[in-house]
């Protein structure tokens, strides 16, 4: 089992480097660029997938701090895979109620599948786009609560947050 558990740990921090690497093409003015990232976040959603019905979600405590992040980052870019993204939430929800995982990661998943499946988000933590040089969110459920409900997981406000994106 601590092999297995070694070996997962290292296939997710890999897919997570690739993922880094070719992120810069999920917006490319070149077809084939934007598709090959949408192939690499589909076989990673998919092998995540495999992985929770195997192990559940990998918490640090069973894989480590960075392929724990990692297993995050292939759950927030599998955009396409809604199925994936809903269990992974799922999961991931039950690990932050057992302590083993951490709040602030699951409202920017909470957000980015709220947004995929066309609804609000909580804690405006998903850009829809820049115009006119700001940022520009998708609609949140209670804009008024955002930066308290944020401050709540450990996101900052809101104003600060959205600057970076400018």
């Amino acid at each position: 089992m601590a092999h297995d558990v070694a070996a997962l740990a290292a296939e997710l921090t890999d897919m997570a480097a690739a993922d880094h690497r070719t992120a810069v093409h999920a917006n490319s003015d070149d077809p084939a660029e934007q598709l090959a990232w949408r192939r690499l976040t589909a076989r990673h959603g998919d092998r995540l997938g495999e992985i929770m019905a195997e192990y559940g979600w990998p918490t640090a405590e069973m894989v480590g701090e960075e392929a724990a992040r990692a297993a995050w980052l292939i759950a927030q870019h599998a955009d396409r895979q809604l199925d994936i993204q809903r269990r992974a939430l799922q999961l991931m929800q039950q690990a932050v109620s057992a302590g083993a995982a951490g709040p602030r990661e699951l409202a920017f998943l909470r957000d980015r599948t709220l947004v995929n499946e066309g609804r609000q988000q909580v804690y405006g933590t998903q850009i829809a786009g820049v115009k006119d040089g700001a940022p520009v969110p998708w609609p949140c459920e209670e804009p008024e609560r955002v930066d308290g409900l944020r401050a709540a997981v450990g996101i900052e406000p809101f104003d600060e947050y959205v600057a970076r994106f400018s």
